[in-house]
């Protein structure tokens, strides 16, 4: 029986990703240096050990360039293309909901605490998690399941008697990895990205009537 719900934060809860994504893809252009999709997926929601984007543009940039200047570009822009976003569509009937249900209520991130702390307390759910893990609690970050494998943990809970719900291949193969339950709702870049089999798929938490989800998945 599913007896809590662990969220993921990036591009899950808010829309980072793309805003991150949409960053770099100006900046580059700046350089004339291509930043397909595919090159760039494989640091969605995990470390940049795979792909480190500002390495890449370093070593490809005609005009050269530092780390430096790429990191204050980036940042000043992510931080114009965030000023408008909110929680994305559902997220907050979601927490309101699982809380009615007496479901627990977690989040695991790849991201460190400095980083997430500011936008909770900003969207106001600051209070909303019985547990937080994030890249400050682990060795390895998703896909690797040691945050989820924590936040169950700390829940309490068996990794089948809980959800996660995530917006990238690498967040969702980190809690199949943990054995749980996987929602997966993409973003506007994550969208276009394959993802592990064993996952259910939405565009929005607004599609899901979460008794009946969870009595579906509970038989």
């Amino acid at each position: 029986m599913i007896r809590g719900i662990v969220f993921d934060f990036d591009g899950t809860l808010i829309d980072t990703e793309s805003a991150w994504y949409t960053a770099f893809c100006d900046l580059y252009q700046q350089h004339r240096v291509e930043l397909p999709l595919s090159l760039y997926a494989q640091c969605i929601g995990t470390s940049n050990d795979a792909f480190d984007p500002v390495a890449h543009l370093i070593a490809s940039a005609e005009i050269p360039i530092t780390k430096s200047e790429i990191e204050q570009f980036i940042q000043r822009r992510h931080n114009e293309l965030m000023r408008e976003k909110s929680l994305r569509p559902g997220v907050k009937k979601t927490i309101e909901t699982a809380r009615t249900l007496g479901l627990c209520i977690g989040l695991a991130t790849s991201s460190h605490r400095a980083w997430l702390d500011p936008f909770l307390e900003r969207l106001g759910i600051a209070d909303a998690f019985d547990c937080i893990r994030t890249a400050d609690d682990v060795k390895r970050v998703k896909p690797d399941p040691a945050l989820y494998e924590l936040t169950l943990a700390c829940l309490g809970l068996k990794p089948d008697e809980a959800v996660a719900i995530e917006d990238s291949p690498n967040g969702a193969l980190a809690a199949v990895r943990a054995g749980m339950h996987v929602l997966c709702i993409p973003n506007a870049v994550t969208c276009e990205l394959p993802f592990p089999e064993n996952c259910s798929h939405v565009s929005s938490l607004d599609e899901i009537d979460w008794p009946t989800w969870l009595q579906e998945r509970n038989v």
